[in-house]
């Protein structure tokens, strides 16, 4: 699917940013705006999050979570029931079908936990930016330039 905007222009000008073009260029529906399982993405706190999946009739052991280079990969696959111990539905109504949904990260986040309850998939998440990103208070010197602040402090080092 062709993208409603030419980034062209933005990328030329620009440096270190590829990586969010990438991520705007393919953020359109795939697979045909496959929506399935639904699901809610939620703030619990102020660096605290969850996501979650409506994964009603998939056991634990069917679902298979995977975050890898700022992308969250959440997939479900029914296992193959034996033809002996098959029931004979006369409607299925109830969803059986695999799924795979994939969610963009941002820088920092990780995953920290999943659980299944209910029928609802949570997955807990959690941004923890270094502390080297983090904003720092830069304190101003008087009013003296730099050098002479450094000619001061040599001579009062000598004394």
């Amino acid at each position: 699917m062709r993208n409603a905007f030419d980034f062209a222009p933005f990328r030329r000008s620009s440096v270190g940013f590829d990586r969010l073009f990438d991520m705007l260029e393919n953020s359109g529906p795939s697979n045909g705006g496959e929506n399935y399982p639904p699901f809610d993405l939620i703030r619990s706190g102020e660096n605290e999050y969850r996501i979650e999946l409506a994964v009603a009739g998939f056991k634990q052991d069917e679902i298979d979570i995977t975050a890898h280079q700022n992308v969250l990969i959440v997939t479900g696959k029914k296992s193959e029931q034996s033809e002996s111990g098959a029931a004979d539905y006369i409607y299925r109504g109830i969803a059986n079908r695999s799924f795979e949904r994939r969610f963009a990260l941002a820088d920092h986040i990780k995953v920290t936990g999943a659980d299944l309850h209910d029928g609802l998939l949570a997955i807990e998440l959690v941004r923890e930016v270094p502390e080297a990103m983090m904003p720092r208070k830069i304190d101003i010197g008087g009013s003296a330039p730099k050098h002479d602040r450094i000619e001061a402090k040599a001579e009062t080092e000598k004394a």
